[in-house]
C-alpha cells in the first residue's frame, strides 16, 4: 500500500452533533458523546489503492497510557480490549469513511486521534485532529444514563433555571442563566479539572480517574469554591462587597466563568450558596453530567455532626454565639444522577453535591456525592458526606434561654423545623416540584422518620445527649454549653401560647406593621413580661444589625387571648437593612411563675414589581424591542441605578443600561433591543441594581422561531 498523503479530515459536524446531542455548543470543535459511534471522513491528496492496515489512536490527557485507559490503539475491523473500535464506510474515490466508537465508560475530556499506517514495513503516523469527549446520559451502558428524555432535556440541555430562595413561607423563584452552551464555557468546564488539586499531584493518574462521574463531580465541588486550590468562587457572607460583586447580584454562570478563564484563573469576588451551585450545575451540565440545583429551607449547618443544633438566646431575646451551630432560612445545593458501583446499586439515582465552602471533607472544602437514597435511610457511615446532609434536613432544633454560666433553660425542642420544602425546578415548566420526600420519611404521623433518626444518631456514635463518644467524636471542639445539656432541667408543658402576625404584605419602603398574639392556656391568671427584639440578619440568619427593642407587660385572665401591635418605621430598618432584606423578629415571654415562651418571624421585604414586555415575535437573527417598567419604591430621590439584561440564546454578552434619576415613588421605562441567536425556549433575565436598595429582578420566558 502507497503511503497515505492526507489533504483534510471532514469531522462531519452537522450529523455527529445531532447524533451526539451536542449541536447547541458554541464552539468549532467536535464534540461527541462517550459510548455511541460517530462518522469521520478522510480526504486523500491523491487517489491511492488502501488496504485495511489501519491503526488508529485516541489518546488524552499529558501522559496518556494504555494500563490507564487514557490512550487507546485499535485495528480497522477489530474490537480492541479498550473498547474502541473502528469500521471503513463505502466512499467516494479520493475519500474514506470511517465510523469510530468509544467504550461507555471512556475517560472525559480532550483528545487527539491519529491514524496510523504500514507501508514498505515503514509506520507512519498522522493526526487526525482533536475532539472532546462527554458523558452520555443517552447511553444505557454510561453510568449516568437517564431513561427518561424530557429529564435528559431538563437536566443536560436546558440553559436557563429557577432557583428558590426566601423563607419557608415565603418560597420566592430567582431566574439562573446556566448557559452551559455558550462561548468557552466547555473549556473552561474541561480547565476546571485541569486546575485541581489532584491534577497537580499527579496529572496522569487524575486524568485516568476522569471516566468515573463519582470522581469527577467530587472534583468540581472542590474547585468551584476558591478555599483550596484557586478555584472559581471566593465566598463571602458579611461586610461590603465593593472589592467585588455582591452575590445577590449575579443572574447567571456565564460570566463568572468567563472572569475566571480570562483572568488567569483569579477567584471570582463573591458568592454565596446559590451561586456556587448555580456555577457547578453549568459545569457539570456542560460536561454532560445531569444536575439540578436543590433548596432546602431551615437548612442546619451542624458543625459537630451531632444532629442537634443548639439555639442560645439571653432574656431580651438577643441570639448568643455560644455554638457554631446555626440554621440557614435556606440552602442551596445540587443534585447529580448517576449510579453508584462504590456503594451498590440501591444507591444509584441522585446524588447531593455541594460546593459552598462550610466545613472541610477529607482536609478539603468539598461535599459530595452523598446519596439521597443513603440520606433517607440514615446510613451516614457512606461516603461521601452524607452525615453532613442527613444534618442539614433532618437535625433537631433545640432553643435555650441562656440565664447565666449556670443557668439556663431549655424552652422546646423541635424534630420538625429542619429540612423544610426541599425544593427543584420542575421539568418542562417554571413551577416548583417538594422533593422532601426523597430526603426524608414524613415527620407527620410516622415512626419511620425518627427510627431513622436514631439509627443515625448510633452509626455517629452520638449519646441521646447530643454529645459524641470519644471513639467517633470530631476533632472539632463542641460548645461547653451544648455538653453541659444533660445537666438541665426539661422543658415545661407551656402554660402559654403566641404568634407574631404580619398585618400587612412588607414592602421596602413602607412601614412593617405586626401583632402578637398571646393566650393564656390555664386557668390561673398571669401577667407576662414581654421583650420584643427586631434584628436584620442574613439568610444564614446570623444577626448583623439591631432594629428595634421593646418592652411590654400583659395582664391575661383565664384562658384569654391579647393583641400587642407594633410596628417597624421604615426609618428605622432603612439603614440597617441587608442586602437580602431580611428581619428576625423574637418575642420572649416569662411569667412570674418562670414559664417561658419564645415566638419567632422572619420577614422577607419584598421587591415592587418590575415588568418586561417583548414588543413583537422573536426570531433568531431579527432584532426585537423589550421593554422594562419598575418603580422607585422609596420615599426619596434615587440616582445611579443601573438595568442590567442576560440570556443565553438572546444576549451574547450582558447589557447594561444607566437609568436616570427617579423621584420618590416614580415609575421609569427603560427601552432596549435583542437579537436572539439560537432558538427554541429562551429566558432573559433583568435587574435593576441601585446603591440606595437592593437588587429589583424580573424574568420572562420567550420562545424564539428559528430563522426564515
Amino acid at each position: 500500500m502507497a503511503a497515505l498523503k492526507i489533504a483534510n479530515v471532514n469531522w462531519q459536524s452537522k450529523l455527529n452533533k445531532a447524533a451526539h446531542h451536542t449541536s447547541d455548543y458554541s464552539s468549532t470543535e467536535a464534540i461527541f458523546r462517550r459510548g455511541q459511534a460517530f462518522n469521520i471522513t478522510v480526504n486523500l491528496q491523491k487517489t491511492v489503492q488502501c488496504g485495511g492496515n489501519f491503526t488508529f489512536i485516541a489518546s488524552t490527557g499529558p501522559s496518556p497510557s494504555e494500563s490507564q485507559q487514557t490512550k487507546a490503539v485499535f485495528n480497522l475491523f477489530e474490537e480492541s480490549a479498550s473498547g474502541w473500535s473502528a469500521t471503513q464506510e463505502p466512499s467516494k474515490p479520493g475519500s474514506m469513511n470511517f465510523t469510530i466508537s468509544s467504550p461507555a465508560n471512556a475517560v472525559i475530556g480532550r483528545y487527539k486521534l491519529r491514524l496510523q499506517t504500514v507501508s514498505r514495513n515503514k509506520v507512519s503516523s498522522t493526526l487526525l485532529g482533536q475532539f472532546v469527549l462527554l458523558f452520555n446520559p443517552w447511553c444505557t451502558n454510561d453510568d449516568v444514563y437517564m431513561a427518561n428524555e424530557k429529564e435528559r432535556w431538563e437536566y443536560v440541555l436546558n440553559d436557563s433555571g429557577i432557583i428558590f430562595q426566601g423563607l419557608e413561607k415565603y418560597i420566592q423563584p430567582e431566574a439562573w442563566n446556566y448557559g452551559q452552551f455558550e462561548e468557552d464555557i466547555l473549556d473552561i468546564s474541561l480547565a476546571i479539572l485541569d486546575r485541581s488539586l489532584n491534577h497537580r499531584q499527579d496529572p496522569a493518574v487524575d486524568v485516568s480517574n476522569r471516566n468515573n462521574p463519582i470522581y469527577v463531580c467530587r472534583v468540581i465541588s472542590a474547585m468551584v469554591n476558591s478555599n483550596d486550590e484557586k478555584g472559581v468562587v471566593e465566598g463571602k457572607w458579611n461586610g461590603n462587597y465593593c472589592s467585588g460583586t455582591n452575590p445577590l447580584q449575579w443572574s447567571g454562570s456565564v460570566t463568572i466563568l468567563q472572569k475566571w478563564y480570562r483572568r488567569r484563573y483569579k477567584p471570582v469576588r463573591y458568592g454565596q450558596c446559590w451561586v456556587f451551585a448555580g456555577v457547578m450545575c453549568t459545569v457539570l451540565r456542560s460536561l454532560g453530567i445531569p444536575t439540578r440545583v436543590i433548596t432546602n429551607f431551615n437548612s442546619a449547618h451542624d458543625t459537630n455532626i451531632n444532629l442537634s443544633i443548639d439555639k442560645y438566646i439571653d432574656m431580651s431575646g438577643k441570639t448568643l454565639h455560644l455554638t457554631e451551630d446555626s440554621v440557614w432560612n435556606f440552602h442551596v445545593w445540587n443534585e447529580s444522577w448517576f449510579t453508584r458501583g462504590d456503594l451498590g446499586s440501591f444507591y444509584d439515582g441522585w446524588q447531593v453535591l455541594d460546593a459552598t465552602p462550610q466545613e472541610r471533607s477529607k482536609g478539603m472544602y468539598q461535599c459530595g456525592p452523598a446519596s439521597i437514597r443513603a440520606i433517607k435511610e440514615g446510613d451516614v457511615n457512606l461516603d461521601y458526606d452524607s452525615s453532613f446532609v442527613f444534618a442539614a434536613v433532618n437535625a433537631d432544633y433545640v432553643t435555650w434561654i441562656h440565664y447565666s454560666k449556670k443557668r439556663k433553660e431549655r424552652i422546646y425542642s423541635d424534630t420538625r423545623k429542619i429540612g423544610k420544602f426541599i425544593s427543584t425546578k420542575a421539568v418542562g415548566t417554571n413551577s416548583r416540584v417538594d422533593v422532601t420526600a426523597n430526603y426524608k420519611y414524613p415527620e407527620v404521623g410516622s415512626f419511620k422518620e425518627r427510627r431513622v433518626y436514631k439509627k443515625a444518631l448510633k452509626l455517629l456514635g452520638v449519646r441521646s445527649t447530643g454529645r459524641r463518644s470519644k471513639v467517633t467524636r470530631r476533632r472539632r471542639r463542641q460548645s461547653s454549653a451544648t455538653w453541659r445539656q444533660s445537666m438541665t432541667r426539661p422543658a415545661q408543658k407551656p402554660s402559654i401560647s403566641g404568634k407574631l402576625i404580619l398585618d400587612a404584605s412588607p414592602v421596602i419602603g413602607k412601614d412593617i406593621l405586626l401583632t402578637l398574639a398571646l393566650r393564656n392556656l390555664i386557668s390561673d391568671f398571669k401577667t407576662i413580661k414581654v421583650k420584643l427584639r427586631a434584628s436584620a440578619i442574613l439568610y444564614t440568619r446570623k444577626p448583623k444589625a439591631e432594629i428595634l427593642q421593646l418592652s411590654r407587660s400583659i395582664k391575661l385572665g383565664s384562658e384569654e387571648v391579647k393583641e400587642i401591635s407594633f410596628k417597624i418605621t421604615y426609618s428605622q430598618y432603612k439603614n440597617s437593612l441587608m442586602d437580602d432584606r431580611k428581619i428576625l423578629v423574637t418575642a420572649v415571654c416569662e411569667t412570674k411563675q418562670g414559664a417561658s415562651l419564645l415566638v419567632e418571624k422572619d420577614i422577607v421585604l419584598q421587591d415592587p414589581f418590575l415588568t418586561i414586555k417583548v414588543l413583537g415575535s422573536t426570531v433568531v437573527h431579527k432584532a426585537v424591542g423589550v421593554q422594562v417598567t419598575f418603580t422607585n419604591p422609596l420615599s426619596e430621590v434615587v440616582t445611579d441605578c443601573v438595568l442590567r439584561a442576560e440570556g443565553s440564546g438572546l444576549l451574547k454578552e450582558q447589557l447594561r443600561i444607566n437609568v436616570a434619576r427617579m423621584a420618590p415613588m416614580e415609575s421609569s421605562t427603560v427601552q432596549f433591543e435583542i437579537i436572539p441567536y439560537k432558538s427554541g425556549t429562551r429566558q432573559l433575565q433583568v435587574d435593576l441594581v441601585c446603591v440606595h436598595f437592593s437588587d429589583i429582578k424580573g424574568f420572562v420566558m420567550l420562545d424564539v422561531a428559528p430563522a426564515h
